[in-house]
C-alpha cells in the first residue's frame, strides 16, 4: 500500500516542485521581497500554489497509508498539510514572513526527507 502512492504519478510531480520552490526563492533575501516587485509577487503566487498542491498530495498520501508512512520520518506533517489549508483558504492574506521562513527553513528539510522516503520505498521492506 505504501509504495502505491508513488506509482500514481506523485514521484515525478514531487521532483518538479522540489526543484521549483528553491529556484523561485533563491534570490529572495527578506520577506518583503515577495511584495517589492511584480516578479516577487509572481514568485510568491507560484510558491503558494506549489505548497497548496503539495499539501493536498501529502494529505492524500497520509490517508492512503493510514498515517504509517509519515510516522517514520521526523517532519511536522500536520504543519505541512496545515500550510496548504491556511494558504488555500486565506490566499490573499499570505504572511510573507511565514512564507519566507517556510522556504528558507522548512522546504530544504522537507525535500531531503522526501528524497530519503523515495529511496526507502524503492528499496522495499527491510
Amino acid at each position: 500500500m505504501i509504495g502505491s502512492c508513488w506509482s500514481k504519478g506523485w514521484k515525478p510531480s514531487w521532483r518538479r516542485w522540489s526543484a521549483s520552490i528553491p529556484r523561485r526563492f533563491q534570490d529572495m533575501s527578506r520577506p518583503e521581497d515577495f511584495r517589492a516587485s511584480v516578479s516577487g509577487i509572481d514568485r510568491m503566487d507560484a510558491i503558494c500554489m506549489i505548497l497548496i498542491a503539495a499539501g493536498k498530495e501529502f494529505k492524500k498520501i497520509d490517508r492512503q497509508t493510514e498515517g504509517k508512512l509519515f510516522s517514520r520520518y521526523p517532519i511536522d506533517w500536520r504543519g505541512v498539510i496545515g500550510v496548504r489549508d491556511v494558504m488555500a483558504h486565506g490566499y490573499f492574506d499570505v504572511d510573507t514572513e511565514q512564507l519566507f521562513n517556510i522556504c528558507r527553513d522548512d522546504v530544504p528539510r522537507l525535500i531531503e526527507t522526501l528524497s530519503t522516503m523515495i529511496k526507502d520505498i524503492e528499496r522495499g521492506p527491510e
